[in-house]
């Protein structure tokens, strides 16, 4: 029985185009409907529908194929759980053009290397994400999610609610809005006092 190749490409925002990562899949031998994705989701986030399938579809003796080792995991535990479950079963990685061999010393030792790096990327990206958002904050330009409701809506439907004429889910009804955002309404109108 012929050995397939199965292949995964992932992107962490939904902006991000995995057509570079799919085509060099192709180029790796990975039949076009045989790469499974996932759009969105972060490398931290094991639960990835695209990656289960895919993991799900490849039989002993098939190989995994991912473009780059960060695209299959950010963190040396989750790429060492996955490389010693296909393992288990009799499944090969490869990573980009190298075939992983755990019983080989210097592969398992550049694999470690290479999920150290990824892990480290991951990390360096969370740490000047952090840091953007505090300079932002602190120049008043990061204020979060700005209300549903207008200023003078949210005194509007706070008056309606004193009068005791309106539920909350009649007020989310006439300002189509959820009954979170009119709880939310009335507590920051409570807090302000």
């Amino acid at each position: 029985m012929a050995k397939t190749l199965i292949g995964y490409a992932r992107c962490s925002t939904d902006k991000q185009d995995l057509a570079a990562q799919q085509a060099a899949l192709i180029e790796l031998g990975v039949q076009p409907e045989r790469i499974y994705t996932d759009r969105g989701l972060t490398g931290t986030n094991r639960s990835r529908p695209g990656l289960d399938q895919a993991i799900a579809a490849v039989r002993a003796g098939d190989t995994l194929v991912v473009a780059k080792l960060d695209r299959l995991a950010r963190s040396v535990p989750d790429a060492r759980d996955i490389a010693d479950s296909l393992m288990a079963r009799g499944i090969k990685l490869a990573l980009g053009g190298s075939v992983y061999d755990p019983t080989d010393p210097m592969g398992k030792m550049f694999f470690n290397i290479l999920a150290t790096f990824a892990e480290f990327e991951a990390d360096l990206i969370r740490l000047r994400t952090r840091e953007g958002m505090a300079i932002a904050r602190a120049k008043g330009k990061l204020r979060g999610k700005q209300p549903k409701l207008s200023s003078k809506q949210q005194k509007e439907l706070c008056r309606m609610h004193d009068a005791g004429e309106h539920s909350i889910s009649d007020l989310g009804e006439l300002f189509s809005v959820s009954r979170a955002t009119v709880y939310r309404t009335l507590e920051r109108r409570d807090n302000a006092k």
